[in-house]
């Protein structure tokens, strides 16, 4: 693929007024500069500020939800809107680095997606999602079998039409990206890691910390379950199997024969094992 093949880069935005009109100059001004053929489409999700009025000002063009929908939401109605099958994402808060998006779309050249990770030095992710991401990412990476440097960032270049692949398991909230990385790592897709900085954001931040971490775990979970279920059935069913291995130790050191309870963790054991490579079984033939 040419790294000049022609760009939609999809901006969504909720009461970012205070970041989005250079946001999209910034996207203009590199993408020119590099000759790059674009179409900026900033997605007002139910704004209550000047947001859209701004956006259109800096020249992009705005596709209102009519309602705050989420994040997700917003990039699906931009995917489904942009004319070219290579989109790229960013955030309209002025955090991500527009600089980038040249080299990320040059290097999926021969990629089906880039990830602007932020890894550089003095990454301004906030302290109360810093132990929160370190540990959803080891619990992505095990589920995923291999080390994913960034799994939520929100600068990222891909394809559309392996996108649309998977657009009924795309979350309207900010699970979105997780949803996306885990998808196409765990189908074998060549997703690639371009480090970057990460700025501290213009405005106030719309996650909710606690809620949006549950929401992401239990979204790894269920996209694992998904694609991998033999990673969550497996290990359930070995643990219940030690359960019963630990009630039969104890009826043995009291002198008691095998307990009812034995036996019933080790035929709940058997059937979480059959129902993990049924599960699989199922997943393999629906590929």
């Amino acid at each position: 693929m040419s790294p000049k093949e022609p760009l939609s880069v999809i901006i969504p935005a909720f009461n970012e007024e205070g970041a989005v009109a250079q946001v999209v100059k910034e996207v203009r001004k590199h993408l020119a500069r590099s000759r790059i053929r674009h179409e900026i489409l900033v997605v007002d999700d139910g704004s209550s500020d000047q947001t859209a009025y701004r956006a259109k000002k800096a020249g992009a063009q705005v596709i209102p939800m009519g309602e705050n929908r989420g994040y997700g939401a917003s990039l699906k109605a931009g995917l489904r809107h942009s004319r070219f099958n290579l989109v790229a994402i960013l955030d309209a808060d002025g955090t991500y680095p527009a600089w980038e998006l040249p080299k990320l779309a040059a290097l999926s050249g021969d990629a089906d997606m880039v990830v602007g990770a932020r890894l550089k030095p003095g990454a301004a992710i906030p302290s109360l999602r810093r132990f929160p991401k370190w540990l959803l990412g080891k619990w992505a990476n095990y589920l995923a079998d291999r080390e994913i440097p960034d799994l939520n960032s929100g600068l990222r270049v891909f394809r559309k039409n392996i996108a649309a692949r998977y657009e009924g398991l795309f979350p309207n909230g900010f699970s979105f990206t997780t949803t996306l990385t885990l998808a196409l790592e765990c189908h074998g897709y060549i997703v690639k890691y371009h480090p970057i900085s990460y700025a501290q954001r213009i405005g106030n931040s719309k996650i909710r910390p606690l809620q949006d971490t549950v929401n992401f775990f239990s979204l790894v979970l269920r996209v694992v379950m998904y694609f991998k279920p033999l990673k969550i059935f497996i290990p359930l069913s070995g643990i219940i199997w030690l359960g019963a291995v630990g009630t039969a130790c104890l009826a043995w050191n009291r002198g008691q024969p095998i307990q009812g309870m034995t036996l019933f963790l080790l035929v709940a054991g058997l059937q979480v094992a059959a129902l993990g490579l049924l599960a699989d079984l199922l997943v393999k033939r629906g590929r």
